[in-house]
């Protein structure tokens, strides 16, 4: 008698602990939960180019060849603008305070065509590219250091046309 009332005692514990699945509501909501909104630029944006693959590279003094880290943000250009064929661009060469205004607008020139020839060679289409110069005209930052210098010594990728609006 006394293990028939364990066992039962057992059972009923056991049953107790047993969880209930919740019951299914019996309503539908009335309004759907709300569209997760995208985070970030718009994908084929100017904005989504600027901050995703980068609009500018940067020189050393007196050069205009490609530095690694150019290649890779113009190889990234390239791969965006691959991806959004109807986008055309501008790349503007720029440069410091230094030299006379005739040597930094040629400057600038082989600035822009460099980053514009490198484009084509990763498939690019020439025809969606137009160049132009700057030379010391347009600096980033106005202040007379190597700081500054830095920054101004760029090409620029601008969209003129065809980006997602």
């Amino acid at each position: 008698m006394r293990r028939a009332l364990v066992a039962f005692s057992a059972v009923a514990a056991l049953a107790a602990c047993a969880s209930r699945p919740d019951p299914t509501p019996t309503t539908t909501p009335t309004t759907p939960p709300p569209a997760e909104r995208p985070q970030g630029p718009v994908a084929g944006s100017i904005e989504d180019f600027r901050v995703s693959v980068g609009d500018r590279i940067f020189y050393g003094y007196d050069r205009y060849d490609l530095t690694p880290e150019a290649r890779q943000v113009l190889e990234r250009q390239a791969a965006w603008l691959r991806q959004y064929p109807n986008v055309r661009i501008l790349i503007a060469g720029n440069c410091d305070e230094r030299g006379t205004r005739e040597y930094n607008l040629a400057l600038g020139a082989r600035r822009a065509a460099a980053a514009r020839d490198y484009l084509a060679s990763l498939g690019v289409a020439a025809n969606r590219m137009e160049t132009v110069s700057y030379g010391k005209e347009r600096p980033l930052d106005p202040r007379s250091n190597e700081e500054a210098w830095s920054v101004n010594r760029n090409a620029h990728t601008q969209i003129v046309s065809g980006a997602v609006s």
